[in-house]
This record gives structure tokens, sequence and C-alpha cells, in this order.
């Protein structure tokens, strides 16, 4: 097994969605609903600090491995593919700084049922980070992944897949970022 420490900072607003589970009041409008819950769209660690979700980096790099589609060499038709969805772990979520408290809301007019040309619109918020730098540990499991193959595969998830809402592999723009630095270490 392999870890790769990753130093990752954004290319673009990080957005977060979280579903949550509280109700709107009786009657109360929506406008009003969204401006008393859309912080708790967020992920929030004890002591009150955003975070970012480790499964974001895990399904973001899996899902780039899985467009990139790339063969094994002198495997045949074999890709890197089921390796990448077995073979990597990202054990914990980066903190950001920013406070969940203190983070900007963005408003959208958005379709109410979540599917397109449905009809009707509500107005909902969501916590948009304008900037954001981590360090993520990855574990890579799988020996069949070479260090420059994983390194390959994570730049491209920062180019075209990101994380978070609206991503590039939703259609979106948010969530992009860098690879600024890959370190690695070896374990037993």
């Amino acid at each position: 097994m392999k870890i790769a420490d990753a130093s990752l900072v954004s290319l673009s607003s990080y957005s977060q969605s979280r579903k949550h589970n509280e109700s709107r009041k009786d009657k109360e409008p929506w406008e009003d609903y969204e401006e008393r819950t859309w912080r708790l769209r967020q992920h929030v660690a004890p002591d009150g600090h955003v975070f970012i979700p480790p499964m974001s980096f895990a399904f973001s790099i899996q899902t780039a491995a899985q467009y990139l589609s790339m063969p094994i060499p002198g495997k045949g038709q074999s890709k890197y593919t089921k390796h990448f969805k077995s073979g990597i772990i990202v054990p914990e979520g980066p903190v950001l700084p920013d406070l969940a408290a203190e983070v900007r809301g963005e408003w959208f007019d958005m379709h109410a049922n979540g599917r397109r040309g449905s009809g009707t619109r509500v107005p909902r918020c969501y916590p948009m980070i304008d900037h954001w730098e981590a360090e993520v540990t990855y574990y890579v499991l799988d020996d069949q992944i070479p260090t420059e193959v994983f390194e390959y595969h994570l730049r491209e998830a920062g180019n075209f897949i990101g994380i978070g809402r609206f991503r590039p592999e939703n259609g979106g723009f948010n969530g992009r970022f860098r690879v600024e630095q890959v370190t690695w270490r070896e374990t037993a």
C-alpha cells in the first residue's frame, strides 16, 4: 500500500448541498424556509468549521478513472477503472478554516422538485466558499496503480470532475481544483 498526501487548491468556488431533514413550518413562505435552513446544507465539524466529505475526493478520482478508461500496459483490454474503484480510500475529509456561520450564501431560482423542465421554480440558497486549500490523504491500496498514473488521474479529476454541488461532472463549474504537490509514503 502507498499513501499519497496531496496538496489541492481550488480553481473555482466550492458549494455544498448536504441533505437535511428540517421541515417547513405551517404556511411558512418558501423564501423564509430557505433563509432559515440554507446553512444546514453545509458539512460542519464539531468545532463549527466546514469540512469537505472524504468521499467527495474518492468519488472524484474514481469517476475520472471511469471517464479516462486508461488501459493497463501489457494487460490486453484491462483498464485502471476497477483498480481505482476498489483500491483508493480517502479516510478523512479536510477541515477548512471557514466557519459555517460565516460562509456566504448564494441565491438561485431553481426547479421546485429538482428536475429540469418541471416548470415551477422556487428561490434556493446554497453555501459558497470562494477559495479553499486542502491537504487530502489518499490510501492507494491496489499496487496495480503506479504513482504517475494516480497523479494523472488526480489532476484530471480536478480539471473536469470536481467536487461538491454544480461540479463539472454534472454540467457545472464549481469545485474544480489543481494539484499543487503529491508526496508519497510507503507502508508495510
